[in-house]
């Protein structure tokens, strides 16, 4: 059997995906017969049906789940491979740290100080992205280490816990449940995430400040907050830097706390990482955890 071929794996993927031949090729910018060409061909390679075809549907056989599972590792792999070797390769390399802003449990300063005392240092830059888009960066090797929240996707990573602090609802300060000292989560029935999910329902809960978002920035949620569109769960952390006169924050008593790590690709030989990594494990030590408590507009 030859080498199957990253192009023919990225045309497999598109089509796994979409489970849609047109819906595949339009996504990948080509025609549709030759992407079926490619899949007939690669079925042929490997001597199994890769998909079921109807004139309803295309569904996954079980080789195909394996095999989308496997070409998913398998892209990223090169994909990151190629991002490293850029990275490498550049006049002027630096330690690449992935986080949300805000997302760094009030640490990120105290950790950077600590870091750059450390012979192995090398100059940092912050990679921002969206809420858990990090442990991605570090398997496409867009990002050296990433401050987390977990639990995460944590395929090809190692991390480590560095903090965890309660989580609080902030909500308008015009709500009724402003006016209560306390809250649990059935009494955020009605209310919504900024992603649309119940804010009532466990499972969107924990360790995970609201889900799939809308609203780009923190600055947008807290706007949308503001005015009672949304409720929004925020670390005790990210409630202290987002103080505002028409927000208010009280502790959920069934609210799972939220955990922040620093993660790491578990083939990591840099360093740099290893200095960023001891750094952030010290600080982190002479934090004690937080304690919940309500206030309008912040802490007071």
């Amino acid at each position: 059997m030859n080498d199957l071929e990253v192009r023919q794996l990225r045309h497999f993927v598109a089509v796994a995906e979409e489970l849609h031949f047109g819906r595949a090729a339009a996504r990948l910018g080509m025609a549709q017969p030759p992407l079926s060409r490619t899949i007939r061909d690669l079925e042929r390679q490997l001597g199994v049906p890769l998909f079921e075809r109807t004139t309803r549907q295309v569904r996954l056989t079980g080789a195909g789940e394996v095999l989308l599972r496997d070409a998913r590792t398998a892209l990223e792999a090169v994909t990151a491979a190629a991002h490293r070797a850029r990275h490498a390769g550049s006049a002027a390399p630096r330690l690449r740290i992935a986080l949300k802003a805000e997302i760094d449990g009030g640490l990120l300063p105290q950790i950077l100080e600590a870091y750059r005392t450390d012979p192995a240092a090398l100059p940092a830059e912050l990679v921002l992205g969206g809420f858990g888009e990090q442990p991605q960066a570090l398997r496409d090797g867009l990002a050296d280490v990433a401050l987390v929240l977990c639990p995460m996707d944590d395929r090809g990573l190692d991390s480590e816990p560095l903090l965890t602090e309660p989580v609080l609802v902030a909500m308008a300060a015009a709500d009724p449940l402003a006016a209560r000292a306390q809250l649990c989560l059935a009494d955020l029935a009605g209310r919504n995430l900024p992603g649309g999910a119940p804010a009532d329902d466990g499972r969107t809960a924990p360790n995970r400040p609201g889900a799939a978002r809308p609203a780009s920035n923190l600055s947008e949620i807290f706007s949308l907050v503001e005015t009672g569109s949304i409720v929004f769960f925020a670390p005790v952390s990210v409630a202290r830097r987002n103080a505002r006169p028409g927000v208010v924050y009280r502790p959920v008593s069934d609210l799972p706390k939220a955990t922040l790590a620093i993660a790491w690709p578990q083939d990591a030989r840099s360093p740099a990482v290893a200095a960023f990594v001891r750094a952030a494990c010290a600080i982190a030590a002479t934090h004690a955890e937080p304690h919940p408590q309500g206030a309008r507009g912040g802490f007071g």
